[in-house]
C-alpha cells in the first residue's frame, strides 16, 4: 500500500496543467540541460531541467513566437498557437557554425583585445540598462553529498541514513522560491517572496534569494568569498588573456563573438571560460565562466561555475539576463558535496523611477503563508519542471517528515541516542525527549579540567536542561556548574537562567548566580587550556583571578530597527585569591608571579580588599544602515559594511559596603569593516573611555586591555588585541584611547610574487596603539601572513610583532591557528 501511494505522490507532483512543454535534446537525441526557452520580444521565458524538460504558462491564449537557445547551438525559432490547452513542441538543436574573421588571417592581431576594450568601455551603459526594474523571479537550490563515509574521527554518521542511497548518496537539501523583485542599482532591493518550499519541511521557508543571486559582470568585481574580477572590469587586462574563437549570428542578426578567458596567474581570483560578447553594443550575451576554490580563497570549495543567458527585446532595445545557474563542487575531511542553484528571471519592466519610500531596511519578507502553498499552486507556477530524482525527493521527504514526528518513531531515536555509556561519565551524557523538545545534559570533567596557581588542578561539572518551542523558534534553559579545586581544597557552586524571549526582538533575559572565579579582565584574555600549558610547563601563571559571589540579572534585545540594548544588574561580593601551589610538570629554577598583577613578586598583599558592589551596566549598539529579512518566525539582520558600527556604555557602581568602589564610567567603540576591491579588506577598531569619581576603586573595576604574552592567539582578525602587551601593565581607572588597525590584501600582493604565490597565502600589516593617562602611548606594529597550511587545510596565522613605548621595547613571533578562540 505504501508503494502504491508514494507512486501515486510522485505521479501527481510530476502532473502540470495546461502550458506549452517539451524536451530539449541535440542531433544525437542527448537531452540539453538549461536551454535558454523564452517567449520572443517579451520577458516571458524559462530554461531546461537536467533531463531537457522545460514549460511555459502563457498568460493568455494567442500566438506566440519562441525562441530555443544554448551555447554552442543554432537558435530554433518556433511559432505556436495557443488556445488554452496543453501544447507540446521538442525541439532539436542544431551545432553552431562559428565563423572567424578575416582579421585572424594576421596573426599580430587579436581580435578578442578590440571586442574586450570595447566591451569594457560600454560596461556601464550597458549596465544602467537593467539598472532600475521589476520582475519575477525564481530559484531552486539543490545540494547533494557523494559517497559519505561511514564514521568519521572515529564516530558513526548514522543521522542521514534515511535520506541516502546504497552508495551513500543523495539530496541533502532542496528548495524553491517564487518572489517579485523591485531593484535599483547599485543594491536597492526589494524582494517580497510569494512562494517558498523545502523538501522535508512542510513549514520550511527557504534561504534562497535574489541578494544571493546578484552576480553581475557589468561590475567589476563578483563577491564570492574573494572579489573576482569580471572580464570586462577595468582592471580585467591585467588579469586575463582572451582568445577569440568565432562569432555567429542570432535571431535577431546580432553578431555574436566567443571569447575564450584564460587568467594570467591561476593564484587570483580569477575566471576561466568564456564570455560571448554582442557586436553592436558590446553587451553580454553570454556567461561561460568558472573559478576553482583555490582562487576564491575558499579551501573547501573546488570549482564554482557560472552560466548565465542573455535575451534581446526588439521593443525596449534591452539585453536582459533570464536564466543564471550555478554549479559548485565542494570536499574536506573525505565528505565530498555538489550542487546547483538555478534562477530564472522573467516579466521585467523598467520604470523610470521607484516612489518614495520604495526601497526601506526591510529588503526580504515573506507573504502569509508563502510555506504553505500546495502542489497545485506549484505545477502552475514553477517555470523550470522538476526532475524525477527531485519530484521522489520531496515525496520522499513527506513521508519521511511524517514518520519522523511521530511520537513512536522520535522515541526510538532517543532510545537509541540516550544509552549511557561508563565513559559518559568522564566525556558528558544527554539525553532527549525529541517529541516534547527537551533535553538533559551533563558536562563531563574531561574537557573541563584545567590548571592554574590559585586553585592547582581544578575540574567542572554541568548540568543543564533546556525547552524548546520549534513553532516560536524560543527556548529556556536552566544551568548549574560545580567547580571544585584540589589544591585549595574548595568547591563552588553557581547557577543560570537563560531565556529567549522572542524571535522578532531577538531578545534574551539572563539571570544568574553563585560563586565563581573569574579573571581580572572579564574578556578573559587567555584561555584555560593555553594558561595551564603556560603555567605547568614554562611556570608563566598569566592568569590572575578573583573570586566573586553575586547574583546578576540581564536583559537583550533590539529596541528598534539597528539599534540593541544590553542591560544588566548585578549584586557581588568580591574577595581576593592568593596563590596555593608552586607546582610544574617540568622542573624549573624560574618562580612563579604572585596572583596580584600589581605586585607580581608579593605573595602577601592583595590586589584589593574584600568588599560589596551592586553594579549596573547598559550598551547600546548602533548598526547603521542596518537592513533585515523578515518572516513569520522571526527577523534576521544583515550587516551593512557602508556604515560602521557604533557602541556605547554606561557603567555605575553604587550601594558599595565602602563608598571609595563606586564609579561612573562611560565608554565609546567604533568598528568597521572596509572593503578595498580586489585590494584586501581594512579593519579598523577604535574604543576611548572616561572614569568618574573613581580614584579608589577596586582592581576588578578597572579597564583592563587585552594583552598576550604566550605568543599564541587565535585565528582570524587581532583587531581587539595587543599581541605583545603584557596582561595587566596598562589597567587603569582614568582615561584611555585604544585603536587597532588591519589590512588583509586577500591575496592581492601575495599571489603576484614567484615562488611564494603557490603558498595562496594573505599578506596582513596591522598597527595597535594605547594610550593611558601617566603613561607614555605604546604602539605595535605588525606584519603577518594567514591562510597558511597544506593544500585545504589553511589553519595557521604567524605574524611577527614589534613594540615601542618611548623607544624600542620588544619583539615576537605570534602563531594563531583559527580554531582557538579569540578575545572578542
Amino acid at each position: 500500500m505504501k508503494n502504491i501511494i508514494f507512486t501515486l505522490a510522485v505521479l501527481w507532483s510530476t502532473f502540470t496543467f495546461s502550458q506549452i512543454k517539451g524536451k530539449v535534446s541535440d542531433q544525437k537525441g542527448q537531452p540539453i540541460a538549461f536551454a535558454n526557452i523564452y517567449v520572443q520580444d517579451t520577458y516571458i521565458g524559462t530554461t531546461s531541467n537536467d533531463n531537457g524538460h522545460y514549460e511555459i504558462y502563457p498568460k493568455q491564449n494567442g500566438t506566440y513566437v519562441i525562441l530555443f537557445q544554448f551555447l554552442g547551438y543554432k537558435t530554433e525559432k518556433r511559432v505556436v498557437e495557443y488556445t488554452g490547452k496543453s501544447e507540446t513542441l521538442d525541439v532539436v538543436l542544431q551545432t553552431e557554425d562559428f565563423q572567424l574573421n578575416e582579421v585572424v588571417i594576421d596573426a599580430k592581431v587579436n581580435p578578442a583585445i578590440g571586442i574586450i576594450k570595447q566591451a569594457i568601455a560600454n560596461r556601464k551603459a550597458n549596465g544602467a540598462k537593467t539598472g532600475q526594474y521589476t520582475c519575477d523571479f525564481y530559484s531552486r537550490g539543490i545540494f547533494r553529498v557523494k559517497n559519505l563515509p561511514k564514521t568519521f574521527m572515529g564516530q558513526k554518521i548514522d543521522f542521514l541514513d534515511e535520506v541516502i542511497d546504497s552508495t551513500r548518496s543523495g539530496i541533502l537539501y532542496l528548495s524553491e522560491t517564487v518572489s517579485k523583485l523591485t531593484f535599483q542599482k547599485p543594491d536597492k532591493l526589494k524582494e517580497v517572496i510569494v512562494a517558498s518550499k523545502v523538501s522535508g519541511q512542510d513549514n520550511g521557508f527557504s534561504f534562497n534569494n535574489a541578494a544571493q543571486a546578484n552576480f553581475d559582470f557589468y561590475e567589476n568585481y563578483i563577491e564570492i568569498n574573494a572579489k573576482a574580477i569580471s572580464p570586462i572590469a577595468d582592471n580585467a587586462f591585467n588579469y586575463y588573456r582572451y582568445t577569440f574563437e568565432g562569432s555567429f549570428a542570432d535571431e535577431n542578426n546580432h553578431l555574436i563573438n566567443k571569447i575564450k578567458v584564460t587568467p594570467k596567474r591561476m593564484s587570483e581570483p580569477a575566471f576561466e571560460g568564456y564570455i560571448y560578447i554582442e557586436d553592436q553594443d558590446y553587451a553580454i550575451y553570454a556567461i561561460d565562466l568558472s573559478i576553482k576554490g583555490s582562487q576564491s580563497q575558499n579551501p573547501a570549495l573546488n570549482t564554482l561555475h557560472f552560466k548565465q543567458s542573455f535575451s534581446y527585446n526588439n521593443k525596449t532595445k534591452v539585453w536582459t539576463k533570464n536564466t543564471q545557474t550555478l554549479d559548485f563542487d565542494a570536499g574536506m575531511f573525505g565528505f565530498n558535496f555538489n550542487g546547483r542553484f538555478t534562477y530564472v528571471y522573467s516579466n521585467f519592466d523598467f520604470p523610470k523611477q521607484f516612489e518614495r519610500r520604495t526601497f526601506t531596511a526591510e529588503v526580504l519578507k515573506f507573504e502569509e503563508n508563502a510555506n504553505k502553498k500546495d502542489d497545485a499552486f506549484w505545477n502552475t507556477i514553477r517555470p523550470v519542471p522538476l526532475t524525477s530524482e527531485e519530484s521522489t525527493d520531496y515525496v520522499k521527504k513527506e513521508i519521511l517528515q511524517t514518520k519522523r514526528k511521530s511520537q513512536p518513531y522520535l522515541d526510538s531515536i532517543d532510545r537509541k541516542r540516550n544509552k549511557f555509556k561508563w565513559m559518559d561519565v568522564l566525556m558528558g551524557y544527554t539525553y532527549s525527549n525529541s517529541f516534547k523538545n527537551r533535553s538533559f545534559s551533563y558536562e563531563g570533567p574531561v574537557f573541563n579540567t584545567a590548571f592554574n596557581t590559585v586553585q592547582g588542578w581544578k575540574t567542572q561539572i554541568g548540568f543543564n536542561f533546556t525547552q524548546r518551542n520549534e513553532d516560536k523558534r524560543t527556548f529556556y534553559s536552566i544551568g548549574t556548574r560545580l567547580d571544585y579545586g584540589f589544591s585549595e581544597d574548595r568547591l563552588r557552586f553557581s547557577a543560570s537562567y537563560t531565556q529567549k524571549l522572542d524571535n522578532i526582538r531577538n531578545s534574551f533575559l539572563f539571570i544568574s548566580g553563585g560563586s565563581t572565579v573569574n579573571q581580572f579582565n572579564p574578556a578573559n584574555p587567555i584561555t584555560d587550556n593555553i594558561n595551564s600549558i603556560s603555567s605547568s610547563f614554562f611556570k608563566n601563571n598569566f592568569m590572575k583571578l578573583y573570586e566573586k559571589n553575586a547574583l546578576s540579572v540581564g536583559y537583550s534585545g533590539e529596541i528598534v530597527n539597528g539599534f540593541r540594548l544590553n542591560a544588566n544588574v548585578e549584586y557581588a561580593d568580591r574577595k581576593p585569591l592568593f596563590n596555593t601551589t608552586f607546582q610544574a610538570t617540568v622542573k624549573s629554577d624560574d618562580l612563579y608571579t604572585s596572583n596580584n598583577p600589581l605586585l607580581p613578586f608579593d605573595e602577601l598583599t592583595p590586589a584589593f580588599t574584600r568588599h560589596q558592589l551592586m553594579k549596573a551596566s547598559f550598551t547600546g549598539r548602533f548598526n547603521f544602515g542596518q537592513k533585515y529579512w523578515t518572516r513569520p518566525d522571526g527577523k534576521f539582520n544583515m550587516g551593512n559594511d557602508d556604515y560602521p558600527t557604533l557602541f556605547v556604555t554606561y557603567e555605575k557602581g553604587f550601594a558599595a559596603s565602602e563608598k571609595q568602589y563606586e564609579f561612573d564610567f562611560v565608554s565609546a567603540r567604533i568598528y568597521q569593516e572596509l572593503s578595498l576591491g580586489n585590494k584586501g579588506e581594512f579593519v579598523y577598531n577604535f574604543k576611548s573611555g572616561k572614569f568618574f569619581n573613581a580614584e579608589n576603586i577596586a582592581f576588578p573595576d578597572f579597564k583592563h586591555f587585552n594583552g598576550n604574552q604566550t605568543h599564541v592567539a587565535g585565528g582570524g582578525r587581532y583587531t581587539n588585541v595587543f599581541n605583545n602587551l603584557p596582561y595587566y601593565s596598562a589597567s587603569t581607572n582614568d582615561a584611555f584611547i585604544e585603536l587597532h588597525m588591519e589590512h588583509n590584501d586577500q591575496g592581492y600582493l601575495m599571489n603576484k610574487i614567484p615562488l611564494l604565490q603557490k603558498l595562496n597565502t594573505q599578506l596582513v600589516l596591522g598597527y595597535h596603539n594605547l594610550s593611558v593617562p601617566n603613561r607614555a602611548p605604546y604602539h605595535e606594529f605588525t606584519i603577518g601572513l594567514d591562510n597558511l597550511g597544506f593544500k585545504k587545510f589553511k589553519i595557521l596565522r604567524i605574524d611577527y610583532v614589534r613594540s615601542y613605548q618611548s623607544g624600542f621595547v620588544s619583539d615576537a613571533v605570534i602563531f594563531g591557528l583559527k580554531f582557538l578562540n579569540i578575545v572578542e
